[in-house]
This record gives structure tokens, C-alpha cells and sequence, in this order.
């Protein structure tokens, strides 16, 4: 059991023997009565979204998954299709379980696919990925003074700002947690 002000965003949950993943959490401190967290959560079965507010004293049962690395190989058909490093079974995920990482993933990309009850439900991406600068506004060097940044367009589909000396073209690693640019390679 955790207490709720320890609930972190992809951590899975258990209420009423229900297992839920975490999407969203906010901890919230109205100027007048007592604190709070609020939750979005999905639920592993049935796959429906709710929301909860839970009081900070409140406590959680945390549950165990497995951890599995797997190597992305292919999307097809809706579903992304990983193979385990030891026993190179392949396994498919459905796009929905996957959400936003899917922009990130480039084939041979090592991750880490959470089980639950031996069905996959998300992955863990690396901390950071390397992707291409797929378009990205040209670089004027007396536009300003001071370094700003410019949007760029990545494969996969991110979008991020990057220093204005990167181009199209340039691979640069990106931060998966926060989707920002990193450092050009």
C-alpha cells in the first residue's frame, strides 16, 4: 500500500480488485480546505477511462508487474509488433496501449513492455531516442542577437523546438519523457 501523494503517472494501481493504470495525476492545494490528488485512470479490462480524487492520507494498493525487454520490430495493422530478446517471441500491442510513445519508436529500438497477469499493457521507452529532422525552417544568422529556437518536424511525427543551427536532415536526440531536444549527434 502507497500512500496517494506517491501515485505517479504509468504506475499501476489496484481498487476494488480492479487493476488500473495511471494517465494523469495532479496534486492539488485549494487555498481553502485540504489537499488532494486527482487521477485519471484507465482500466486494464475494460479499458474505460474515470477520473478519482483521492485525499492525501488516502492509501493505494500498488500493483506488480513484469518487465520484459523487447525490441520494437514493426507496425501493421493497428498494432506494433515487439520480439523478446531471450526467446524471440513476438508479441503484438494494440496502438491505444501504446499512445504517445508511438512517435518515438523507430524499428530495433530496445524497450521495456510491462506485463500484467502475462498481457502486455505499455512500454518504457529509453530516456532518450535519436530521431531525423524530417522539415524545420531555415537558419538566417542575422536575424537576431540572441539564440532562439525554431519548430521541427521528426520522423515518427514529434514535434519539437531546436536550437536554430540544427537542419533538416540532422538526427538529434530527444528526451521521451519531455519530448525536448536534447543535443544534435
Amino acid at each position: 500500500m502507497i500512500q496517494a501523494t506517491k501515485i505517479r503517472k504509468s504506475m499501476l494501481i489496484k481498487m476494488d480488485d480492479i487493476p488500473y493504470i495511471v494517465l494523469k495525476v495532479s496534486h492539488i492545494t485549494p487555498g481553502k480546505g485540504r489537499a488532494f490528488v486527482q487521477c485519471v485512470l484507465r482500466g486494464l479490462r475494460s479499458r474505460l477511462s474515470r477520473e478519482v480524487r483521492f485525499r492525501s492520507n488516502d492509501r493505494v494498493e500498488e500493483t506488480e508487474i513484469e518487465l520484459v525487454e523487447m525490441e520494437y520490430i514493426y507496425f501493421a495493422n493497428d498494432k506494433y509488433s515487439f520480439m523478446n530478446l531471450e526467446n524471440y517471441e513476438q508479441i503484438a500491442i494494440n496502438a491505444d496501449l501504446i499512445g504517445d510513445s508511438a512517435k518515438f519508436l523507430q524499428p530495433n529500438i530496445k524497450v521495456k513492455v510491462e506485463f500484467f497477469e502475462n498481457k502486455p499493457f505499455g512500454i518504457i521507452l529509453p530516456k532518450t531516442v535519436v530521431l531525423k529532422v524530417i522539415e524545420t525552417q531555415a537558419y538566417i544568422k542575422t536575424a537576431t542577437a540572441q539564440a532562439q529556437s525554431k519548430p521541427a518536424k521528426l520522423e515518427g511525427g514529434h514535434t519539437c523546438q531546436i536550437p536554430p543551427f540544427v537542419e533538416a536532415g540532422d538526427l538529434i536526440k530527444v528526451n521521451t519523457e519531455t519530448g525536448e531536444y536534447v543535443e544534435r549527434t
